[in-house]
């Protein structure tokens, strides 16, 4: 059914893997799919921000990542994921890598409805459903 698959995580939030990733997991067995998993380190935001930190913090915040992305997807049994990381906004790394990878769904979980947040904030879920070319499945 499907052919690529992409799962996103947040490597500081269990929640947003503990179910997400067997799920991603099953489909991906069911359907002979290829798993990719991507994990977003936030962008400083303004180089105002960037000058207080050392100059290869990012290099070492995206190899840091990498590490512990690689270690969670061995140890859930998922060694034949591909695993990626980026920096930026969550859901414009995510709709870029539906198009990198090939993906035909992306796999996400997202906290319950809080309407306080998502007016201030917006769910970052949200965003990638609605701007997605894919299906989306939200995992709670």
């Amino acid at each position: 059914m499907y052919k690529t698959i992409l799962l996103t995580v947040d490597l500081g939030d269990a929640a947003s893997w503990k179910k997400a990733l067997p799920t991603a997991m099953e489909i991906a067995r069911d359907s002979g799919a290829a798993l990719h998993v991507l994990s977003v380190v936030p962008d400083y935001g303004a180089a105002l921000v960037a000058a207080d930190f050392p100059p290869d913090f990012q290099k070492n915040a995206l190899k840091a990542a990498k590490d512990k992305l690689d270690a969670l997807l061995d140890g859930a049994g998922a060694r034949e994921a591909k695993s990626h990381v980026a920096v930026g906004r969550v859901h414009d790394v995510v709709l870029d890598h539906i198009t990198s990878t090939g993906a035909d769904l992306v796999v996400m979980a997202s906290h319950a409805p809080d309407r306080v947040r998502e007016f201030l904030v917006g769910s970052r879920a949200d965003r990638v459903v609605r701007r997605s070319p894919v299906s989306v499945l939200v995992v709670r």
